[in-house]
């Protein structure tokens, strides 16, 4: 009974350092460091992103207007590694089909992603899974 009770255990353990799947859900921005200034969330607006199994949308809600997207694509894990693919921007961007290499975590309900952007810029950054 005890080495049952410690192989799920091993299980349980081992699973939980096991990197997810997926990143389905919404995340709200909650800050980031950029070329190694910080930055925190605006107050007149939230930025948010949903994501599903393989794609993600964008987009900067406001208290009193109507969501709007400013930005979708495609991702995939692998490890430690989120490779985003913006295929929307309603900006110009010099981002769009170009594949970006991120390292991400994904802590209880915080999502970090770090890398460096084609354009040079370092970035990091902190987003948070709603409800």
């Amino acid at each position: 009974m005890k080495k049952i009770a410690f192989a799920l255990l091993l299980i349980v353990i081992a699973s939980s350092f096991s990197p997810v799947q997926t990143l389905k859900g919404t995340w709200r921005y909650i800050g980031g460091i950029y070329n190694g200034k910080k930055e925190g969330p605006t107050k007149q607006y939230t930025l948010q992103r949903k994501y599903t199994d393989a794609t993600f949308d964008a987009y900067v809600v406001e208290k009193e207007n109507k969501s709007e997207k400013y930005q979708s694509g495609y991702y995939t894990l692998k490890n430690d590694s989120c490779i985003e693919t913006e295929t929307f921007s309603s900006q110009p961007s010099k981002l769009t089909n170009v594949p970006v290499h991120y390292r991400y975590v994904v802590r209880h309900d915080s999502l970090i992603l770090t890398g460096k952007l084609p354009t040079g810029m370092v970035v990091e950054e902190y987003w948070k899974k709603q409800k």
